[in-house]
């Protein structure tokens, strides 16, 4: 599958590695792929990923049927909006809005009565957006066998063939328990995880945990 991942951070080189050694065609998105890829710390991550494109936010969502934004929630909406014609296209956003204006820990960009993958879906209505995997680490997201017990990944979205998509990339990449919340507005629940997502670091002092739903 030809998957476009938007954003060339943590979250996105290691969800591109990831996808791309278990065999999809990925490509990053980024503003100015020179820039990029003259950067130490992408071109030696790109060296031992060879099969991981790089091209412009909108050469890399163009061809693909899966958009993963893998942007902080403040550069979201104009990363998507760089990327061209997202009409049919399932959209993962990964993203989370917060805000740093007061320090650490930071805010909640948004309030109660929305979130992330809701402004997404307003701008842009006709892609199919699912929330997911923004409830824990980069490296649990593309890794979760790290973990004893890989824990619950979460998803969220208004098309049900959208996130039986999502699911079944989550299943790839080693997730066990997928617990489908609902429309996309349950993604609100899952991006207010972020403040205890932050304490519990500092309480166990790493990043490597994740949530589990005993049922």
């Amino acid at each position: 599958m030809k998957i476009a991942v938007l954003g060339t951070g943590a979250v996105g080189r290691a969800l591109s590695g990831r996808l791309a050694e278990l065999g999809h065609d990925v490509t990053v998105g980024t503003r100015d792929p020179g820039a990029t890829g003259a950067k130490e710390e992408y071109a030696d991550w790109a060296a031992d990923h060879p099969d991981v494109g790089l091209a412009t936010f909108a050469d890399a969502a163009e061809p693909a049927p899966v958009v993963i934004n893998a942007t902080s929630g403040a550069v979201t909406l104009d990363v998507l909006g760089q990327a061209g014609e997202l009409g049919g296209k399932v959209v993962i956003d990964v993203s989370n809005g917060l805000d740093f204006s007061a320090g650490f820990p930071p805010l909640i960009s948004f309030p109660q009565d929305d979130s992330m993958a809701e402004q997404v879906q307003r701008a842009f209505p006709a892609a199919l957006v699912v929330k997911s995997l923004n409830t824990m680490t980069a490296a649990v997201m593309a890794h979760p066998e790290q973990l004893p017990d890989p824990g619950t990944v979460f998803l969220s979205g208004d098309d049900p063939s959208a996130n039986e998509t999502v699911a079944g990339l989550l299943r790839e990449l080693g997730h066990t328990d997928i617990l489908d919340l609902g429309d996309v507005t349950t993604a609100r629940g899952v991006e207010w995880l972020m403040p205890a997502w932050l304490r519990v670091i500092g309480a166990v002092g790493t990043p490597n945990f994740n949530w589990k739903v005993v049922r």
